[in-house]
């Protein structure tokens, strides 16, 4: 299956879409935490990549960590690394996923999947930055900005004790909210253009071409796999129809057959964010507004007219 990993693919105009889009461009300059939220496919490490790509880390590695598909054994040692037999089959040491990220941003996918004897030591590293391998005496000093990402609902999982509630507050800094796909189906025209584009492009093929009828058809459908699902739709037509005409008959049988009921949802509020994150920055840094700005990675010029903007001029 084609493999779509650049940021450049976050494609959109529905209104909430692109409020979370000018949200990941405020806090992507900062290190705040982050947790991106959405459905299984809705692209939530596209936007970890895109926060990536618009920080001062761009530079520096992207690791990511599908936390649902490491074996719980084993977990430990992917994460923080262990040393040359620290366990039965260690025959040479490993540093770690987190340390591979050093200056760089670590990306847990499925973070409410990660067990809670890990969580515990997860939690330690973010408040200390020191990253211990198995069978290591000295921890190793890690400087990675941490953005992880969930289907899940942490909340409850919290309340019911399968997620720990302090780990939970500390990753859940800035929340960005992924909308469904359903729920900005506006864009689905715009994304299946690109991807057929890039999916012919990756097999050397010509582009199928979509008819109006078609695409209303896309558009009317439900798309409970989100972005992820529509990619497979596409790559399907760009195998079996390419260089060629696709009219409705030709969709798979449950894109013909819609259910689909059109949703909205409520976007980030791009000013609250702002203005929350100007706030924590000068709480962090005793009201000192150079360093806050700092922190921000914005010029105090830039900082003074923003608390002028937002009436925080006594904050």
């Amino acid at each position: 299956m084609t493999h779509i990993d650049t940021a450049a693919d976050l494609i959109g105009h529905d209104p909430a879409f692109l409020n979370v889009l000018d949200a990941a461009r405020v806090v992507a300059v900062t290190d705040v935490s982050v947790l991106v939220l959405g459905e299984s496919g809705s692209g939530k490490e596209l936007l970890a990549r895109y926060l990536h790509q618009h920080s001062r880390r761009a530079h520096a590695p992207f690791v990511a960590i599908n936390c649902a598909a490491i074996p719980e054994a084993l977990a430990e040692s992917e994460l923080f690394g262990h040393a040359k037999g620290a366990y039965t089959g260690a025959d040479k040491s490993n540093p770690g996923r987190i340390r591979a990220a050093d200056g760089g941003t670590l990306f847990l996918d499925e973070i409410g999947e990660l067990p809670l004897a890990l969580q515990a030591k997860l939690l330690r590293f973010l408040e200390s930055g020191e990253c211990q391998a198995l069978g290591e005496r000295v921890p190793h000093k890690v400087n990675v900005r941490v953005i992880a990402a969930t289907n899940r609902e942490l909340y409850s999982m919290v309340q019911q004790q399968r997620f720990r509630a302090d780990l939970y507050y500390r990753l859940y800094v800035v929340p960005l909210h992924l909308p469904a796909l359903r729920e900005r189906s506006c864009d689905v025209p715009a994304l299946a253009r690109h991807l057929l584009h890039v999916t012919a492009t990756h097999y050397g093929l010509a582009a199928p071409r979509l008819t109006a009828c078609a695409l209303r058809a896309l558009q009317a459908y439900a798309w409970p796999g989100n972005v992820r699902e529509l990619r497979n739709v596409c790559e399907r037509l760009v195998v079996f129809a390419h260089g060629q005409e696709v009219t409705v008959d030709r969709l798979p049988l449950e894109v013909r057959a819609p259910t689909h009921t059109p949703q909205t949802t409520v976007g980030l509020n791009l000013t609250d964010t702002e203005k929350q994150l100007i706030l924590q920055a000068l709480e962090r840094t005793g009201g000192n507004r150079s360093r806050a700005a700092r922190l921000l990675g914005i010029t105090r010029d830039t900082l003074l007219y923003r608390l002028k903007k937002y009436a925080l001029v006594n904050a």
